[in-house]
């Protein structure tokens, strides 16, 4: 596969390793037998929407959502059609609160995608029903290298690490150019703990306008 895009270099040397070769016969079988999610063509999506160049801002999430039809490729979002997750709803009320607005949105954040966030789940697979059915099966040796490969950026990229699982991310991002923002998950069990409040999303358009970057338009 190719992304047509300057992710290309990346991928195609992490697909001659080993790791990645298991991988595609792990998911091979995988797809033929059980309920996959995303659909295959959607696995890379982020990296397809998102090229290096334009990434501004890296939102990471930890593996796709398991409910049929769910899973799009990008961590947090859903399709237009369905309904808000929870943790997407705390999320659109920090926003809103950090704003003083009112998001009238849904759930698709592709246009986040396109303006440069790259919303990336460390996990990028994942079988129906089955949270982190798919943790162990190598994914995270290749989104680790995404995050290195970012990390090495010239321009300004604020990493919004939401969770203790986020933040394991940390240990990559060492580049003074960038900035590393990080909360309690936006999930219904710690939002109250200090995700609300936070203020990652003025902060980031701050911190990008600072360093000559457009902002994102949030909502």
């Amino acid at each position: 596969m190719k992304f047509n895009n300057d992710w290309d270099t990346l991928f195609q040397q992490e697909i001659q390793k080993n790791y990645f070769k298991e991988i595609n016969l792990f998911l091979e079988q995988e797809y033929k037998e059980k309920e996959i999610y995303p659909e295959k063509e959607n696995i890379f999506r982020a990296l397809l929407t998102t090229p290096l160049e334009k990434t501004k801002v890296v939102i990471l999430g930890q593996d796709p959502y398991h409910g049929p039809g769910q899973a799009q490729g990008y961590s947090f979002s859903v399709p237009a059609d369905f309904p808000l997750p929870p943790s997407l709803k705390n999320i659109y009320k920090e926003i809103e609160q950090e704003y003083g607005v009112s998001l009238s949105r849904n759930g698709d954040l592709s246009d986040w995608a396109k303006q440069g966030v790259l919303l990336l789940n460390t996990v990028l697979t994942v079988q129906r029903s089955k949270p982190l059915s798919h943790a162990k099966i190598g994914w995270q040796t290749f989104t680790n290298e995404v995050l290195k490969t970012i990390n090495k950026k010239e321009g300004a990229v604020v990493f919004l690490l939401w969770g203790a699982k986020a933040q394991e991310a940390m240990k990559y991002i060492d580049n003074p150019n960038h900035l590393v923002l990080t909360s309690p998950h936006p999930s219904p069990f710690s939002c109250h703990r200090g995700f609300f409040g936070n203020n990652h999303f003025k902060t980031a358009n701050d911190y990008l306008i600072k360093h000559n970057e457009t902002p994102i338009e949030w909502f």
